[in-house]
């Protein structure tokens, strides 16, 4: 008896423990990740958090291999972008939960069904470097013929961020495909992702560039001669979303997550890593203008979950696959 009591008592324990742990796979940097999974534990004291963290394209790939087997493992996701998880929402991989906290945000930036929530908003802009004669104010700046080959830019077969940018400026109609096509006759270089494009912009390699906001304004920051430009058009965005998986084991844990993320505490904490918080009612980094002049331009995610391969070959063929 004393031993079935025993037995009883540590599946219980281990069963309690089981819901006590959420498990997330995010595509956020490590120290990011660490800081995020540490503040919602002191938030949450009951809750561990197991977390792997790798590139979305490298999650998504684990997270596929992981459903084929009948075995996915996280409960959460906190990856790039909204297109991913659209596509994800359209299978039936994602759980519908309309957190409390997201009637402090934008419509345009959480799922209408509540299939996945934005974080931050991290916007991509032009960079230049200063010892150019004339800085830049519009998109069309960097169609001009006055600067043909000085131009750089990360590559949608390469960048989600890039792809996210692509289909918003040829999904609006002052830009449209027709845009992209004088770029490419402007010999602007489209390679790599955003790290490669700000280097060679920094360098004067290529004086300017596309790239996103916080790469420019913190090296800005720590004396690289550049400068960032949110043009007049407005600013594509993504937005670093928050998902739970329809196959969550641990749904109460997961909301809660959910829940910090998107409340003020959580929001604070992005602001205090630098980026913009996605939240209506925050602040924004030092270096960035008022949140009321960034003006983020439309963006369909299903929209461009649907023309994603389209674009991509497009693009391919105006400025090649590298």
């Amino acid at each position: 008896m004393k031993s079935f009591v025993t037995t009883t008592a540590f599946a219980l324990l281990a069963n309690t423990a089981m819901a006590d742990t959420i498990t997330l796979y995010t595509s956020q940097p490590n120290a990011d990740a660490q800081r995020t999974v540490d503040a919602f534990m002191a938030a949450n004291p009951d809750t561990e958090v197991d977390w792997v963290r790798d590139g979305t394209t490298k999650l998504m790939a684990r997270l596929r291999a992981e459903l084929e087997a009948g075995n996915p493992q996280p409960d959460l996701l906190l990856i790039a972008d909204t297109v991913t998880l659209e596509g994800m929402a359209q299978e039936g991989l994602l759980a519908a939960y309309k957190s409390p906290e997201s009637s402090e945000y934008d419509a345009a930036l959480h799922s209408a069904d509540g299939y996945y929530h934005s974080t931050k908003l991290i916007t991509t802009g032009i960079v230049y470097n200063t010892g150019v004669e004339t800085a830049p104010t519009s998109w069309h700046d960097l169609a001009q013929g006055a600067i043909k080959g000085q131009i750089a830019m990360p590559s949608p077969l390469y960048s989600g961020a890039a792809l996210i940018h692509l289909a918003t400026l040829t999904g609006d109609e002052t830009l449209g495909w027709d845009y992209y096509e004088t770029l490419a006759e402007n010999d602007a270089r489209a390679q790599g992702g955003n790290g490669g494009t700000f280097k060679a912009v920094a360098s004067g390699e290529k004086p300017y560039g596309m790239v996103v906001d916080y790469l420019a304004i913190r090296n800005k920051a720590e004396g690289s001669p550049v400068d960032f430009i949110f043009p007049e058009e407005g600013v594509s965005y993504v937005t670093e979303p928050v998902a739970i998986m329809s196959s969550a084991k641990n749904v109460e844990g997961a909301q809660k997550f959910v829940d910090f993320l998107l409340s003020t505490e959580g929001q604070e904490l992005v602001l205090d890593m630098g980026y913009i918080p996605a939240r209506d009612d925050m602040g924004v980094p030092e270096g960035f203008p008022a949140r009321e002049n960034i003006k983020l331009m439309a963006f369909d995610p299903a929209e461009a979950l649907e023309n994603a391969e389209a674009n991509k070959a497009k693009f391919a063929e105006l400025f090649g696959a590298d």
